[in-house]
């Protein structure tokens, strides 16, 4: 009943959205399910922005918003409804996959697991062409025991890093590791061993073949990664502290654009000038392109290029499919003069996108031409969350506990709500809300109460109830966050949910051992095929 009070959207076949993956159109296809579904099965090259972040990503995600956009789920049902959403924020061509992967899988096309395939196929590939030099955990770990001389280089995020590291390692993004690893080297003895590590094998991989192509030698990426340390039986440390990347002298960033150069050449990268990309920026509300800072968080803070977005480098290769959602479109990489953003320009011409870019001369081209510089972080608030906040009773944490109301539901996700919520809430995904809110909350003339993480998808979920028919409903401001700060009473676990949640990918030391283990065979299986070949 609920999917007969929303527009009818456009459908697209199977079929035809089979014949669009093998064109050269431009389009996205996007998949609005949970991350969790997603990890299970999905259509290679999709996009995953789960139906509740919509109003977050779509802006930069799909910047023009005439663009043929294909929403798609199971059975149809979630993204007829995220593609009304999407054509009330503008879009004006969205189409919903008839019947969803269900039918998509009935028809005999295929489906994949796992997350960001594209890059981490391009991992195993790497490793599997190019015989990348690994170690196994056991043999660091007697390494680290007998005191050889090691540096070990961390290339995830410096937020993981600081999570939980292997012990004595120094945290370089992958997307640094090129410019700063003639300097952090440049002190150690020759005998030294390089280790590069991630979670998992994609990013060492990547970093290590990075280092191998540059002309590095005794270096190895640590096989597995953390998954594997901890898969020995060894310890990883947490709260690591060596954060601190060394200022390219002007011998490493000499080394680091020679480099670049090269690759430049090998790889087909090519720059623009600041006059062509102002020319870009000037049409980009018509024309789809992606304009991407891949310098460190505090770089592009302290100056980027207007409507360039922050994207740290070795993400932008870890997660291609996240950058570019719209296909076959432009992606133009910037940093502060030409070496980094030429070493993710290479990695993505490799792995087979064809309109990639780097700025000539970066941000300081761009401030030399007497242009205007942005500052901060960029963020926009989510689309329609002021218009939500109007619809809706905001209650501060006080008012809530004392307000009593018929029903209060949690609508961000399952690990979110057991991880604490307010007690006697019960948890209904916002991005299935219109399919399951009457089970929870069967009267609408009676009181109900919205929490989330932080207020924002609370209010954007209160706002839907509203349109639902419900009439008293109330969303707590500053959501558990708030709620925690003032000392109430919180519940934890899955209160009420009576069947396992499948919307979460679960990550690191979070896994279990046999769930460890098969994600990394699943990856390892990917570059078979480039083994046999």
């Amino acid at each position: 009943s609920i999917l007969r009070m929303v527009a009818v959207s456009n459908t697209i076949s199977a079929k035809d959205l089979n014949a669009l993956l093998h064109g050269k159109s431009k389009f996205a296809l996007i998949d609005v399910r949970e991350a969790g579904e997603y990890n299970s099965s999905h259509i290679a090259d999709s996009s995953l922005i789960s139906r509740k972040e919509l109003e977050f990503r779509m802006d930069v995600s799909a910047p023009v918003k005439s663009e043929h956009i294909v929403m798609c789920d199971d059975d149809g049902r979630r993204a007829t409804l995220a593609a009304v959403t999407l054509e009330r924020m503008g879009f004006s061509n969205v189409s919903v996959l008839d019947r969803g992967i269900n039918q998509w899988s009935t028809e005999g096309f295929p489906t994949e697991w796992g997350s960001n395939v594209i890059s981490k196929d391009f991992g195993e590939r790497m490793e599997v062409e190019h015989h990348v030099p690994e170690i196994e955990a056991t043999e660091l770990h007697e390494r680290i025991e007998r005191g050889d001389k090691l540096v070990i280089l961390d290339t995830r995020t410096p937020e993981e890093y600081q999570r939980f590291c292997i012990p004595g390692g120094r945290s370089v993004p992958g997307g640094e590791l090129a410019l700063r690893v003639t300097d952090i080297t440049k002190d150690l003895d020759k005998d030294t061993t390089i280790i590069v590590n991630c979670a998992g094998r994609t990013r060492s991989v990547i970093g290590t073949r990075l280092l191998q192509r540059m002309g590095l030698t005794n270096i190895y990426g640590l096989k597995n990664g953390t998954s594997g340390w901890l898969l020995a039986g060894y310890d990883l440390e947490t709260g690591g502290d060596r954060l601190e990347l060394p200022e390219p002298s002007p011998e490493g960033l000499a080394a680091a654009e020679a480099y670049a150069d090269r690759l430049a050449e090998e790889d087909g990268v090519r720059y623009l000038s600041v006059d062509s990309i102002q020319s870009m920026l000037d049409k980009r509300n018509q024309e789809t392109c992606y304009f991407v800072d891949v310098r460190t968080i505090d770089e592009y803070k302290n100056g980027h290029i207007p409507a360039f977005r922050w994207f740290p480098g070795g993400q932008v290769v870890q997660r291609s499919d996240d950058v570019l959602v719209v296909k076959n479109c432009p992606v133009i990489f910037c940093c502060d003069g030409k070496a980094r953003a030429t070493f993710i320009a290479s990695w993505y011409r490799q792995f087979g996108f064809e309109e990639v870019y780097a700025v000539d001369g970066g941000v300081t081209a761009w401030a030399g031409s007497g242009r205007t510089m942005e500052t901060g972080s960029a963020e926009t608030p989510p689309i329609g969350l002021e218009d939500a906040r109007g619809e809706v009773k905001l209650l501060s944490p006080q008012e809530l506990d004392a307000a009593n109301p018929a029903s209060i539901v949690f609508v961000d996700n399952s690990q979110d709500f057991s991880t604490g919520h307010v007690p006697g809430a019960r948890w209904v995904a916002r991005g299935s809300l219109e399919l399951q809110i009457s089970d929870v909350a069967p009267a609408k003339d009676a009181g109900i109460a919205v929490t989330c993480s932080n207020g924002q998808n609370a209010a954007l979920a209160g706002a839907t109830l509203r349109e639902l028919g419900y009439q008293n409903v109330s969303v707590l401001e500053g959501g558990m966050a708030a709620w925690r700060q003032v000392g109430l009473a919180v519940e934890q676990g899955l209160s009420g949910v009576m069947s396992a949640p499948t919307d979460v990918v679960v990550s690191g030391p979070g896994r279990n051992f046999a769930d460890m283990m098969n994600y990394l065979r699943w990856e390892t299986a990917l570059g078979e095929k480039y083994a046999a070949d």
